[in-house]
């Protein structure tokens, strides 16, 4: 059974999925939109990211979590309304191992940078056995009150990626999951 890594789908331009650092050299407006996500947190775009030898601005972001039960938890919470998730599907084989890693977020989301010990080697195998929320996560996402920060993935296993992505290499455009 093929495992899937989800993307959230967003104004690509170009043939590759690229990292913010790229996206400053290549198309400025687009780092501006995309940096603005850390507007209160400016220097976690310089966070290292161990395994790499880079930084968060040098990885591509996927998830194996599909988007609809965070955003469901997120829902019930009563934090957004209904949404019509838009999302890119990438086949977990075709990451290059080498040039990729696994974030766990056992820690405080917080937390600067995160410890080397979070970021473990990538594989099909690994992402598949992350592809399920923990309890923990959804229940903090379903308990926000109203002046917590959104953060739907905090605590969410990320799947970083160095270098940019080919878009050829999604196999689904784009999927939608409609959260209400």
């Amino acid at each position: 059974m093929t495992t899937f890594l989800y993307k959230a789908a967003g104004e690509i331009r170009g043939d590759d999925i690229l990292p913010l650092n790229d996206l400053r050299v290549h198309y400025p407006d687009l780092y501006e939109r995309h940096f603005a996500k850390y507007a209160d947190r400016p220097h976690r775009v310089n966070a290292p990211v161990y395994p790499l030898d880079c930084t968060w601005a040098d990885v591509v972001f996927l998830s194996p979590v599909h988007p609809a039960p965070i955003f469901e938890a997120m829902h019930e919470s009563g934090r957004i309304g209904p949404v019509v998730l838009k999302y890119w599907t990438l086949d977990a084989d075709l990451l290059d191992p080498a040039r990729t890693c696994i974030l766990l977020k056992r820690h405080d989301p917080e937390q600067r940078p995160q410890p080397p010990e979070d970021f473990i080697p990538y594989s099909a195998d690994a992402a598949a056995a992350l592809a399920t929320p923990s309890e923990k996560a959804l229940h903090r996402l379903r308990n926000l009150n109203a002046t917590e920060p959104l953060y739907p993935w905090a605590d969410i296993p990320h799947i970083l990626h160095r270098g940019p992505i080919p878009k050829r290499l999604f196999r689904t455009s784009i999927g939608t999951a409609v959260v209400s």
